[in-house]
């Protein structure tokens, strides 16, 4: 298993997620799947359902709820 791809806050989008397959995750035309959304922020991490990357906050980050 691959280790999770560490993320800054200001890697999420305004929804606090991030979309897999991701150019963070390394991945080639030829291994993607369907584009799909994942919420990081709900947890701190979330996994792909495609391709189980593991997609995680790095350690200290906070993503801000307030506008």
């Amino acid at each position: 298993m691959s280790n999770p791809i560490e993320l800054l806050a200001t890697d999420l989008n305004a929804q606090g997620g991030v979309f897999c397959p991701s150019p963070k995750a390394d991945m080639k035309l030829w291994n993607n799947h369907p584009k799909v959304y994942l919420d990081v922020a709900k947890n701190g991490e979330a996994k792909c359902p495609y391709c189980g990357t593991v997609y995680k906050l790095k350690a200290g980050e906070v993503v801000g709820q307030h506008h």
